[in-house]
């Protein structure tokens, strides 16, 4: 059994806060401090640019990749780091169209992260092909489904509702139709068991500073199933994903197997913040994570519907159809997440209308889920969100 009184003690969480926002930014590795600090000190300090070499520096993506690649069921050597989860989804969505030429439709769905769809359609309008973005709801993409799809694009757990997409089943039905998978596993990675190997998607990308705790801005990492490691065509055609960078060719040769996915010259601080965030999963079961964050969440559910009946769910009930969040709607939804932040309970706001709270079991636990649902009792019934500094949106929701 996984034992979440050590990993709490893992974390910095200030004293007094409710954190349940580990969906959106997980909070600092108390590690990190003391590994970047040793980083920049005894690395780049005294190594300087001998440090790519004696620090192992031009190797932390490879290395970093796999760590990752442990906790969505990835084989070695088929994940990578480096860059934007934006940069990762069009990298894999170029790769994946490239490998099904004749297929013109690129199926995603309402629910997939707007930043997804937005690099599909710049992709789609650079390459000039007759290529068409298709997005349908979330229930009718199994039966949208056809042999006019080329790739298949879903993030597996809707950032707004938390549904939780079959991974498995859906990319069967793509692979008997002929289309190939890119998953994002953005809300998934560290929040619930993946397995990209088991359900035979083709690529998945993801970012690393939400359930993984890799920081503000943590590079993100691709996924590419070994049947396509050497025939995955490399668009973003970067320097560190030559064949050979160091010979300083004039033209582009791909390098060998997931290496081929580098593009520019990976973040080397981040990436030590994300390699001691990634010390906190070490003896702990994403079994065991999965049954916690399900009974957090459907003991938040019954006490914010038993306290707000105000709120509406937004989430399904059923906790092994959902991701590891909860949402509520109200139309005064963003008021009434102000007025918990000014009260030390951290969620955030998704437009048009939903309060999300995201239940991660490394660092929460039901004490906090209790002291969240009686904090948004009280705004709810007090009416303490109709107040205006609660009213002027900021900049970031």
């Amino acid at each position: 059994m996984t034992d979440f009184a050590r990993t709490r003690k893992l974390f910095e969480i200030p004293d007094g806060m409710i954190y349940l926002d580990g969906n959106s930014l997980g909070p600092l590795p108390i590690a990190a401090k003391a590994r970047v600090a040793d980083m920049l000190a005894n690395e780049w300090g005294k190594h300087l640019i001998k440090g790519w070499n004696l620090s192992g520096w031009i190797h932390q993506s490879r290395r970093i990749g796999d760590r990752i690649g442990r906790l969505i069921g990835a084989p070695e050597g088929t994940t990578i780091m480096g860059d934007t989860l934006s940069i990762k989804v069009y990298q894999a969505l170029a790769a994946a169209l490239d490998l099904n030429p004749g297929r013109k439709i690129v199926l995603s769905d309402s629910g997939n992260f707007p930043s997804d769809l937005y690099m599909a359609q710049g992709l789609i309008g650079s390459l000039g092909r007759g290529l068409e973005l298709k997005v349908v709801e979330p229930d009718a993409v199994e039966d949208a489904i056809d042999d006019g799809v080329a790739v298949l694009m879903l993030t597996e757990v809707d950032y707004r509702t938390g549904r939780l997409h079959d991974m498995k089943a859906l990319t069967a039905k793509a692979h008997a139709a002929g289309a190939l998978t890119v998953w994002d596993l953005a809300h998934s990675a560290g929040a619930l068991p993946v397995d990209v190997l088991g359900a035979g998607a083709d690529f998945a990308v993801g970012c690393t500073y939400k359930y993984l705790n890799g920081g503000p801005g943590a590079p993100a990492f691709i996924y590419v199933a070994s049947r396509h490691l050497e025939t995955a065509r490399p668009a973003l055609s970067g320097w560190l994903g030559h064949e050979a960078p160091f010979a300083f060719d004039l033209d582009y040769r791909a390098g060998t197997g997931i290496d081929r996915m580098r593009v520019g010259t990976p973040p080397v601080i981040a990436l030590s913040v994300l390699d001691a965030a990634l010390d906190a999963w070490d003896g702990v079961s994403m079994d065991d994570v999965r049954a916690a964050s399900i009974g957090l969440c459907d003991l938040f559910i019954r006490e914010v519907e038993g306290r707000c009946p105000e709120l509406t769910l937004a989430t399904t009930r059923h906790g092994h159809a959902r991701g590891s969040q909860v949402s509520f709607r109200h139309p005064q939804g963003y008021a009434i997440m102000q007025a918990l932040i000014a009260r030390n309970v951290i969620g955030d706001f998704r437009a048009p209308d939903a309060i999300r709270f995201g239940f991660t079991p490394l660092y929460i636990g039901e004490e906090e889920v209790l002291g969240a649902a009686r904090a948004l009792e009280r705004i709810m019934k007090e009416r303490l969100w109709d107040a205006a500094e609660y009213q002027r949106k900021a900049l970031v929701t």
